[in-house]
């Protein structure tokens, strides 16, 4: 599947302060550490999935 030229890169939920916390989530940014870990490979429609995740995260929801 090619991607359209124009669509720009998701930005990434970094904040520069790595650390994991309770079920592997990262207080700062809310990605579980695999997230952060293949952020870089994922595409642009995985990464959006993930912006969602954190949204419920920082809610307090359990996802």
């Amino acid at each position: 599947m090619n991607k359209p030229v124009d669509e720009k890169p998701v930005p990434s939920p970094c904040v520069s302060v790595c650390a994991l916390g309770e079920g592997d989530i990262c207080i700062a940014c809310h990605r579980s550490g695999d997230e952060i870990s293949r952020w870089g490979r994922m595409s642009n429609d995985e990464k959006r999935a993930v912006w969602a995740l954190i949204v419920r995260r920082e809610r307090g929801e359990t996802v």
